[in-house]
């Protein structure tokens, strides 16, 4: 897997990420987006005509990327447990476990992840032309006979495998205590991905399983004088459904950019604290210089010259020199924030040499409930979240040079 390490002053841009989970055979009309995750239980019991119909579906839809992984309903995708367990689902019939799975194995627009990971690259000419690191794993704990399950003993091995460098964590079980609410009201997410997502930080956790867990929050994990003690969280904010309530035609968005003005995600220097209204430069270099890093974010998200005029007032090619000063001392401050870890080699919460200090956790459940009863549907849940640009421009001297360029044509100083 290449370095997610991304240069501190790439620019960012808006992905809009759809995010479904527990399809149970249902075929949503899906909002527009660049890039769709389905995070599990696409059948009810994985047989091939189901797996037909929801393939068609999937690869219908009309987005750049479509990320797909199981769920434990999807028994055909197991090889050992549909083996073992077949007939106790399809006495009548035994399916074809092969030609279940390569329906998604070979799909040309589909990428299937079993367990495992990969880079996405949004390479369409006028689109977002974003990239990301993404894991993908079907896996839930065990519970009843279903597949994907694991018991607590494996737990530990089966997580350690998300490499740090994962930017979308896609599981199709919650972590403990978030998102995982079941139909007592009781928790049932997994304590070990939890304490995995406190190493990795990814910027987004799309997971299901759990129906009545559907929803998003913002983890905001301890970075302060106890950074060194492990799987603390400082605090969560949760999200409220805008498209929420009977005939209410908003779309049930997650809005993680810089624009917004109550959610954006603190992973980046350039987002403002969670009470503020407005955006704000914020972390320790708060009330100095901004990075390049944050130049560019701010560059990318309102356009280079206004944001920057905006942003750095009078002064601009003074600015501009002094930026790459501060870019290049921050060590002292890194090997603080440096955290040892599992996986495959720790570390996850420093990209780049900067501190990823929130997560955001969707559980994008469909099926609102459990077993039993009328089925219930929820809104297809839609995020938008600032990704790095990749292969626009070279490094940070072009970008500084392109922003003295456009501030001496607005006659700075």
């Amino acid at each position: 897997m290449e370095n997610s390490t991304y240069p501190p002053w790439a620019p960012y841009r808006k992905t809009r990420i759809v995010c479904v989970s527990d399809t149970h055979n249902q075929t949503p009309s899906l909002p527009k987006g660049d890039v769709l995750i389905h995070a599990g239980d696409l059948t009810n019991q994985g047989t091939l005509s189901e797996m037909k119909k929801t393939v068609a579906w999937l690869e219908k839809a009309d987005f750049e990327v479509k990320i797909v992984v199981a769920g434990n309903h999807d028994i055909t995708l197991d090889d050992d447990f549909y083996a073992e367990n077949w007939a106790s689902f399809h006495n009548q019939q035994k399916q074809d476990a092969v030609a279940c799975q390569a329906l998604l194995q070979n799909s040309p627009s589909i990428t299937y992840l079993n367990h495992s990971s990969t880079h996405i690259k949004l390479t369409t000419p006028n689109g977002r032309r974003t990239h990301f690191k993404v894991f993908g794993s079907p896996y839930s704990p065990a519970h009843g006979l279903w597949a994907f399950g694991y018991q607590p003993s494996e737990a530990q091995k089966l997580w350690d495998k998300i490499p740090s460098d994962t930017d979308i964590l896609i599981t199709h079980t919650p972590p403990k205590g978030h998102c995982d609410t079941t139909v007592t009201k009781s928790r049932a997410g997994c304590e070990i991905l939890r304490q995995a997502l406190w190493r990795v930080r990814p910027h987004l956790a799309v997971c299901g399983h759990m129906h009545e867990g559907r929803g998003a929050e913002i983890i905001k994990w301890h970075t302060g004088a106890l950074a060194n003690v492990k799987f603390l969280d400082e605090s969560v904010e949760y999200w409220e459904d805008p498209g929420a309530g009977v005939g209410n035609k908003k779309q049930s968005l997650v809005n993680l950019t810089a624009k917004s003005l109550n959610t954006p995600l603190n992973n980046v220097t350039l987002t403002a604290p969670r009470t503020a209204k407005n955006a704000a430069f914020s972390g320790e270099g708060r009330g100095t210089l901004p990075s390049s890093e944050e130049v560019g974010r701010l560059a990318e998200v309102d356009s280079y010259r206004s944001s920057f005029k905006a942003s750095m007032g009078g002064g601009k090619k003074a600015t501009l020199h002094a930026l790459a000063e501060r870019s290049k001392h921050d060590d002292g401050e890194r090997e603080r924030i440096r955290y040892s870890g599992g996986g495959d080699g720790g570390g996850g919460a420093v990209e780049g040499g900067r501190m990823r200090r929130e997560t955001c956790v969707v559980n994008a459940a469909v099926m609102a409930n459990s077993w039993g009863g009328a089925k219930r549907f929820n809104k297809v849940i839609v995020v938008d979240l600032d990704l790095p640009v990749w292969g626009d421009g070279d490094g940070e001297g072009e970008l500084l040079a392109k922003l003295e360029r456009e501030t001496e044509n607005d006659g700075g100083e």
